[in-house]
């Protein structure tokens, strides 16, 4: 009697062997964990370098304790070991034995006396999500203090943020969910995953985060853009003329028309196969600011026709817009791929917006340091 193996039966015996291995032989995360030796000739540990000094530098510590994080010295470590974790997608624990166990890598963070798990996560509850998500605006703003005087191009997306649940072994429906935080959503890449959504807007060129909406489950995108837009309205990052670009998510007739007439934008928001300009055109009319006596008519009217002109120019050549709209979703492939965002290990709102906040900013710093381009991003996310 003859067998014969092909190669795909012989791959598929390997894995099999493979998986019991490292499941009953191996001890648990010994497999997937390398030990962090500081080597500073490397480019990696190059970037980091320069990220972790940046928030040993006196500007960032006046942030951090202007946003009610204190002690300042304390906090300036804690975020460093944080980062690292992120940096190198390894748990917090494993990076606090790591610096236990390493002199020079002790000296590389900037870490004399290394905390221990429990008062490094006793520490960073002691502040709220909001004091994370102003504390990434602050940082961000001291390493580009310049204030923006001219329109620019601002990018918006959405994207899952999946909690690290096995809903396979374990069968959860949405009526198990109602008294979790966290529920049950679709992502057209993903499919069905347990977690949030995450919408962020970035400045272009500079890739900077401007501001982010963490929702549970998978909502509607074209709702969205309301909230997303009333933040950055309210926070004064919207100038006159500003042009936003969106994919078809949130596609919406009276969103084309919001952005115009309200915001006074230009919302390139890409169509779908049943859009008709005529029919947006059609709608816009001059707002009544216009007729207000303290203003100048002409002057408006004139703006608003700059604008529609714009619009108009812009949305009828969408295609040309798709590479630049593509760069966000590149960033957002860094900050999963690179900085452990793929699978989060927190299941309550608020830690996952510190969680999130603390990731955004790891990549505004690192972005705002001149990795902008789309090449240095896509090279970054598969490091």
């Amino acid at each position: 009697m003859h067998f014969y193996f092909t190669l795909n039966d012989f791959l598929t015996i390997f894995e099999s062997i493979n998986l019991i291995w490292r499941k009953y032989i191996l001890p648990p995360g010994v497999y997937m964990k390398s030990p962090l030796i500081c080597d500073q000739r490397d480019s990696k540990w190059k970037l980091l370098g320069e990220i972790l000094k940046i928030f040993g530098s006196r500007r960032v510590k006046q942030e951090i304790a202007k946003h009610g994080i204190k002690p300042a010295d304390k906090a300036g470590i804690m975020f460093r070991v944080m980062f690292t974790s992120m940096f190198f997608s390894v748990d917090v624990s494993y990076v606090l034995r790591e610096l236990n166990e390493r002199e020079e890598l002790r000296k590389f963070v900037g870490v004399e006396d290394v905390p221990d798990v429990d008062s490094f996560y006793r520490f960073m509850s002691r502040f709220s999500e909001n004091q994370f998500v102003k504390l990434v605006n602050g940082v961000l703003n001291t390493q580009n203090p310049s204030k923006r005087r001219r329109k620019t191009t601002i990018l918006v997306d959405s994207t899952d943020l999946q909690v690290d649940i096995n809903w396979n072994r374990k069968k959860r429906s949405k009526k198990s969910l109602e008294d979790e935080e966290f529920k049950w959503g679709c992502s057209s890449s993903k499919g069905f995953y347990i977690g949030y959504k995450l919408t962020i807007a970035l400045e272009y060129p500079k890739m900077k985060p401007l501001a982010f909406i963490i929702h549970q489950g998978s909502p509607n995108d074209a709702p969205i853009f309301t909230e997303i837009m009333e933040q950055l309205k309210n926070r004064r990052l919207i100038l006159k003329g500003d042009t936003f670009i969106f994919d078809k998510g949130y596609y919406s007739k009276d969103n084309y028309i919001n952005g115009i007439l309200g915001y006074n934008i230009v919302p390139i928001i890409f169509p779908k196969y049943y859009f008709k300009l005529n029919k947006i055109l059609d709608s816009l009319s001059y707002p009544l600011d216009c007729f207000n006596k303290n203003t100048s008519k002409y002057k408006n009217k004139s703006f608003y026709k700059r604008l529609v002109r714009d619009f108009k120019r812009k949305i009828t050549n969408w295609k040309r817009l798709k590479p630049i709209r593509g760069m966000i979703e590149d960033w957002n492939k860094l900050t999963k791929e690179a900085f452990s965002m793929k699978k989060i290990h927190r299941f309550t709102y608020r830690s996952v917006v510190k969680y999130v906040s603390l990731n955004a900013l790891l990549a505004g710093i690192i972005t705002l340091l001149g990795y902008n381009s789309k090449k240095a991003i896509q090279c970054l996310s598969e490091w």
